[in-house]
Formats: structure tokens, C-alpha cells, sequence
């Protein structure tokens, strides 16, 4: 029996209809088909040990996990059978309750050598579809090479870091009683505008803009709040700013599955420094 397959139409997940009642097999192999490559990229050596991602999350759907979205690189170096790939899990029956989001999994896979086996905690917001990747300085990242057959270390790391859950809705509730004044706020979206641009120039690009929010569920001063309206502009982009030679250009949203990580993280992180 296709454990995918049952999972996904057995799911009870009262958020389910922010990916139209589920991910079915037939959009998990759409959106990111190396996760059905059959085997590694032929340049990469004896020593790497392929495991197929399918056959990951058919040990994790054991476990109680469900794909709910996926998404891959867009690659020229290596095949798209084969480029880096994330799917975003959640248990089947959760026990933690967010203020206003779902607790969730990310787990991150390649099989042209360019990322090793990453479990990451994560935080859906249903009103903006957005991911939130959590800093691994506050929470578990599990990451480990291809050399050897790692099932059952994929699922002993996820249900551990299940068990930070209720730990993470801690976190948020922190932030949601944190309280900033107009100072904090722009420190904050400044400190975002470097991590969203490490390389400068962000010409014409203010923290402020940063700061402008794009739903009506964003709007407060509280460090969540905050926290969600400087991420959604990071990255959705455009922002305006000016190039190198005055002309007006708007930043581009994140779309590399790498820098999504990075940033989410990075902006955790930051907002962690307000916490008390």
C-alpha cells in the first residue's frame, strides 16, 4: 500500500485548505520531481549513498508526517531529476496549537551533491501562506552527509524535534507580548535590510519600507507583529529602490530555496535579541 497516497486522504489537518485539502502524489511529483529521481546524478562518486526522497517520506508518512507543499531549484548545472528540494511536513494530528499558525517540518534534499539530508523546524501562517523558518541557534537542525542509509535517523530527528513544538509556541507568544517602540521597529527592519541584502548596494531601499505592512492581520508593534511584516517584504520583494545609475528598480522576491532558508533563519534570530 502507498503509504503517501493513504496519509494524504486520510489528513484531518484543520489547515488543509491553504494547499487544497492537501498535497496529492500527483502535485508532490509535479512540483518537485527529484524527488522521484531513481537514482544519484552519474558525476557524483561511488561513496555517495542514494536514498531516494520518495522513500523518505514514505518512512516518515509511517511516522505520521504529511507533505503538504513542495518545491525544487531551477538548475542548469545538474538535471532538475536530480536539483535541490524541499518539502514542508506536518503530523497528522497535532497537539500544539500556534496562535496563528501550524508548527511544521522542513526537510531539504539533493541529489546532485549540492545539499546534504537538513530537517528544519518551521511556522505556517495561513493567512499569507508564508513559511517561517526558525534560527537553529534557538531550535534543533538536523543535517547529515549522504554516506550511509539514514532512515531511521531521519525519523528518530524529526519526532525529537516535534517534541520543541510546544516550546516554539512559547517563542511566538514571547514576541507577541513584546512590545517595541518606533526605535526598536527600525532597528529591527534595519538589521533585516542587511541580512535580505548582505552585498550592498540596496540603493533608495529604506528600513522603513520594511516596516509597511501588506495585510491587515500584520499591523502592531509587538516584535510578531513586526517580525511578520519585515519578512513578508523581504520575501515577496518590491521594494523600491534605485540602481547604480538612478534608474528605478524594485527588489526581487526570494525564490532559491537556500537563501528562503538562510533569511527566515536570520530574521528568527534577530528577532530573538528582543526577547527578554
Amino acid at each position: 500500500m502507498n503509504t503517501i497516497n493513504t496519509l494524504i486522504s486520510n489528513s484531518t489537518s484543520r489547515y488543509t485548505t491553504a494547499f487544497e485539502n492537501g498535497l496529492t502524489p500527483q502535485s508532490l511529483q509535479e512540483h518537485t520531481p527529484a524527488a522521484f529521481a531513481p537514482t544519484a546524478d552519474e558525476s557524483l562518486s561511488p561513496a555517495y549513498r542514494f536514498i531516494s526522497t520518495r522513500r523518505v517520506l514514505d518512512a516518515l508518512g509511517q511516522a505520521g508526517f504529511i507533505p503538504v507543499a513542495a518545491r525544487q531549484t531551477r538548475t542548469r548545472a545538474h538535471s532538475a531529476l536530480h536539483a535541490c528540494h524541499c518539502i514542508r511536513l506536518r503530523r497528522k494530528f497535532e497537539t500544539v496549537a500556534l496562535a496563528d499558525g501550524v508548527p511544521e517540518l522542513i526537510f531539504l534534499n539533493s541529489h546532485d551533491g549540492s545539499s546534504t539530508y537538513q530537517l528544519h523546524m518551521a511556522v505556517f501562517r495561513p493567512i499569507c501562506t508564508n513559511g517561517l523558518c526558525v534560527a537553529a541557534t534557538q531550535f534543533p537542525v538536523w543535517r547529515i552527509s549522504h554516506r550511509r542509509d539514514v532512515l531511521d535517523e531521519i525519523i528518530k530527528a524529526a519526532l525529537e524535534m516535534t517534541e520543541s513544538f510546544a516550546l516554539l509556541g512559547e517563542r511566538i507568544q514571547c514576541m507577541e507580548r513584546t512590545l517595541l517602540d518606533e526605535a526598536q521597529r527600525l532597528e529591527f527592519a534595519d538589521g533585516a535590510l542587511k541580512l535580505r541584502f548582505p552585498q550592498p548596494p540596496h540603493r533608495g531601499i529604506a528600513a522603513s519600507q520594511l516596516l509597511e505592512v501588506r495585510r491587515p492581520e500584520d499591523v502592531g508593534t509587538d516584535l510578531w507583529h513586526t517580525f511578520n511584516a519585515v519578512q513578508e517584504n523581504c520575501i515577496r520583494g518590491g521594494l523600491a529602490g534605485r540602481s547604480t545609475t538612478g534608474r528605478k528598480t524594485r527588489s526581487r522576491g526570494i525564490t532559491a530555496i537556500r537563501e528562503d532558508v538562510r533569511l527566515n533563519a536570520g530574521l528568527w534570530d534577530l528577532a530573538e535579541h528582543y526577547l527578554h
